[in-house]
């Protein structure tokens, strides 16, 4: 399902990676990247709808878990997460981040 895009928004996917639980976005490339910087978005429904049909293939194939769209802006060039779930999400673990990562 998509969420509304105004003018100035614009939606991305992101999921978690199957290997090792990891916050991924979806990438023009069609594969998966862990910074947010990398993501694909539009700005287009049907577009949206189609990178969110490319990424539950994805999960299907097992590579990542509940992919979903999430609405961004950009300011200067960059995308900014909209919403404090996904602000969350893309500034990186909230615990746990003494443990190394592998």
């Amino acid at each position: 399902m998509s969420i509304p895009i105004s003018e100035n928004t614009a939606q991305a996917i992101t999921a978690n990676r199957l290997s090792d639980g990891f916050v991924v976005y979806l990438t023009a490339r069609n594969d998966w990247s862990e910074r947010f910087e990398d993501c694909q978005s539009t700005g287009d429904e049907q577009t949206a709808e189609s990178l969110l049909a490319r990424a539950r293939h994805h999960a299907d194939e097992g590579h990542v878990v509940s992919p979903y769209l999430f609405r961004i802006q950009h300011e200067n060039g960059k995308p900014v997460a909209l919403g404090r779930r996904e602000i969350i999400r893309t500034s990186g673990p909230s615990v746990g981040t003494d443990l190394a990562r592998g």
